[in-house]
């Protein structure tokens, strides 16, 4: 019979608990709703703002993600406080878990900021040049966490972004054009002028490099067996290596139609004498 008794006291006190929670429920359903539909509305703005405006494709998503996460997480955190549910419990039981999540994933992180740091400043962006932790390509995406070039052999090299965003970078399409200096050897005997003439006539010939800045040729050096010579020349971004290329290309054939000899490193072995 005390146990009958007990039961309907415990029965009694639940369902007066259940009526007291029903406003708090239905609040809170209310808060559910009305909430969802705001977050949804607040993304579709954000994505209006971001078509109208030129950002970086990753950066534009990564950022209407996080907005989307953000939201969703404050609508969370204001339906279960309506349940009942002390917010600083709430708040400490996310921090702990935040806290957690980040010593594990210190790496991840770290990477993770460095992206956001790469698509907001752009040292580079998808098709530059560029040379970074060792490595020279093309870059083929920039994604949050690490960015993939395109190497000269047309392998692919994933760089962590934590680490490309604290290093040096090289951008060679930095700027529309690009300057060479081109360094040539020839010999002592052979006549400076002759040569100087030669390596300006390439350049005045190749409608790929710049006639303004002009070519200029210097005597850089006086070598152990050679006057150095360095050529100065700007070619366009795109056509930059096969201007190059010409240029050594045409250096060697015309300096051997006009005898400058370019010097190289000889051996002369002698066989020892026999009795």
């Amino acid at each position: 019979m005390e146990e009958l008794k007990n039961f309907e006291k415990h029965l009694e006190n639940a369902i007066e608990w259940f009526w007291d929670f029903i406003p708090d429920l239905i609040l809170a359903v209310i808060i559910l709703i009305v909430g969802w539909w705001m977050v949804r509305f607040i993304n579709k703005m954000v994505a209006k703002f971001f078509d109208k405006k030129d950002y970086e494709p990753t950066l534009e998503s990564f950022i209407q993600s996080f907005i989307n996460i953000s939201l969703k997480v404050l609508l969370f955190v204001v339906v279960v406080t309506q349940l009942g549910v002390k917010s600083s419990s709430l708040v400490a039981m996310i921090g702990a878990a935040g806290l957690a999540i980040g010593l594990a994933l210190q790496g991840s992180l770290a990477n993770f900021a460095g992206g956001v740091l790469i698509l907001i400043f752009k040292p580079f962006k998808v098709g530059d040049w560029i040379s970074a932790q060792g490595l020279d390509g093309s870059v083929k995406q920039i994604t949050i966490f690490s960015t993939k070039l395109n190497t000269f052999g047309n392998q692919i090299a994933i760089i962590p972004n934590g680490q490309l965003s604290n290093g040096s970078i090289v951008n060679y399409n930095g700027e529309p054009n690009r300057r060479e200096n081109y360094k040539v050897g020839i010999s002592y005997s052979s006549n400076i002028k002759t040569a100087k003439d030669i390596l300006l006539a390439i350049c005045e010939e190749d409608e790929r490099i710049l006639k303004d800045p002009a070519p200029e040729v210097y005597v850089d050096s006086l070598g152990d067996s050679s006057v150095n010579l360095t050529l100065r020349f700007w070619a366009p971004n795109d056509v930059f290596w096969p201007a190059r290329f010409n240029v050594i290309e045409q250096s060697k054939l015309r300096f051997d139609a006009a005898g400058i000899e370019i010097p190289f490193p000889q051996r002369v072995v002698h066989e020892a004498a026999t009795d």
